[in-house]
């Protein structure tokens, strides 16, 4: 029954990314891709809550395994930051690949320390 869960929470997950990325494209108009840094800061605030809520609260493993693996992992993407980066290198914006790769990874590891820290203050 997990696994049934948890590849529906995937593809929710990943629709849910997909309709996050189109809003933000539509109303932001920019080199940097904001979308994808906004899913995956997002994603990772929300998988240090849910990692926190577990790790304090006793909320069974089973819906971190759902939640987490399946839901989040659908929403966010390393992938697509990844291949963003590389493509923002191949058109000359070095600054902008860096920031993409750099600033995400820095703002996704604070943005999960702050989802844990949320969650072990409820």
């Amino acid at each position: 029954m997990i696994i049934a869960l948890l590849a529906a929470a995937g593809g929710l997950g990943a629709a849910l990314r997909f309709i996050v990325d189109g809003l933000v494209r539509a109303r932001v108009r920019a080199a940097l891709p904001v979308g994808t840094m906004l899913i995956n800061i997002t994603g990772s605030l929300l998988l240090g809550f849910l990692a926190g809520l577990v790790l304090a609260h006793q909320v069974p493993s089973a819906l971190q395994t759902i939640l987490g693996t399946g839901l989040l992992g659908g929403y966010t993407t390393f992938s697509t930051a990844s291949f963003e980066s590389v493509r923002l290198v191949q058109s000359g914006r070095i600054g902008l690949a860096l920031l993409n790769g750099v600033g995400t990874m820095i703002m996704c590891v604070l943005a999960a320390a702050a989802g844990l820290g949320l969650a072990l203050l409820v």
